[in-house]
């Protein structure tokens, strides 16, 4: 079980790099690559789990889909591993 808590963990690191990815544009004055392959692998690997939550987690322009997914994400990840 404490393999699968460490996934979880990895699979969180992975879910908030998607989210400071997508702050880069607002600090760089550029848009975001999309055809950059570490770009297309932090989307492929996360919008499977933050597209379905968007629906029912965006308040006005705010996204919370990623915030609720790194929640949840850690409190599983501390479970398992118990951390």
């Amino acid at each position: 079980m404490i393999l699968v808590g460490y996934l979880v963990w990895a699979y969180f690191f992975i879910v908030l790099l998607r989210v400071l990815m997508s702050w880069v544009p607002m600090f760089t004055q550029r848009p975001l690559d999309y055809s950059n392959p570490i770009v297309k692998i932090l989307l492929n690997l996360t919008e499977p789990v933050l597209a379905p939550l968007r629906r029912f987690l965006i308040i006005g322009m705010l996204d919370l889909s990623p915030m609720v997914v790194l929640f949840s994400l850690g409190l599983i990840a501390g479970a398992l591993t118990g951390r």
